[in-house]
């Protein structure tokens, strides 16, 4: 059983907003379904952080829901500044309930264990504006991530971060957010959001105060969920 993950998948599969006008996302689509059969086990599962449909609501993004419940594996998604179908966990997992989407789980103030390891998360921010709004964005985000981590912390297991939003990327810097991964000890955190040519000033496979940092965006992975890696 391995775990392995791919972010920004921005499907649109009942809607207008497919991303083939897009340079390199081309039949991104078929990209994603046969590289993930070709890959992924029924027993594996795959963390998606978030940018997962462009559906307006639940029942907009059914024909998303459906595609990802077709695929092999067990799926828990976080939220994404584009998942405007997002809302209580209550209510989502009731929808999933109720639409036999039994192989998708979210992620949201919560953790979950697998593998040896426990995965925590939130969609984070990233500090770009200098407006208010932003600080108390990102705040509200650090709350919710260290609400994530304190529940993974009781497990005993390695915390393993997943966040929508770079916490580092360029000169910016989300410094809520990065408190408490440090805090927690969290060694690796994968994220996505980052697309096309802003993936050059991304980091990957980079450490920064302790943290190795993976950039997992769809289009930067060539449309192929990665594994995590292994401490």
């Amino acid at each position: 059983m391995s775990i392995y993950t791919i972010g920004d998948l921005h499907l649109s599969l009942s809607g207008d907003h497919a991303m083939d006008q897009f340079p390199g996302w081309r039949g991104y689509v078929s990209k994603i379904k046969e590289n993930w059969q070709a890959l992924i086990e029924p027993e594996d599962t795959v963390i998606l952080p978030g940018d997962f449909s462009w559906g307006l609501s639940l029942e907009e993004a059914l024909a998303d829901f459906r595609f990802l419940q077709s695929l092999p594996g067990h799926k828990i998604l976080l939220k994404g500044n584009h998942d405007y179908w997002w809302t209580t966990r209550k209510k989502m997992e009731a929808f999933f309930s109720l639409n036999g989407l039994d192989s998708i789980e979210i992620l949201h103030n919560n953790s979950v264990q697998v593998e040896g390891i426990t995965i925590c998360g939130s969609r984070g921010w990233l500090f770009e504006t200098g407006e208010a709004f932003d600080d108390k964005i990102i705040n509200r985000e650090a709350m919710r991530l260290e609400a994530s981590l304190a529940e993974g912390k009781k497990s005993g297991k390695e915390l393993v971060a997943f966040l929508h939003y770079p916490p580092v990327y360029g000169e910016n810097q989300s410094p809520q957010i990065l408190d408490v991964l440090t805090r927690y000890g969290v060694r690796r955190c994968y994220y996505g959001h980052i697309h096309s040519s802003g993936c050059r000033y991304a980091m990957n496979d980079v450490e920064y105060l302790g943290i190795r940092f993976y950039l997992v965006s769809a289009d930067f992975l060539g449309f192929r969920p990665v594994k995590v890696a292994r401490d």
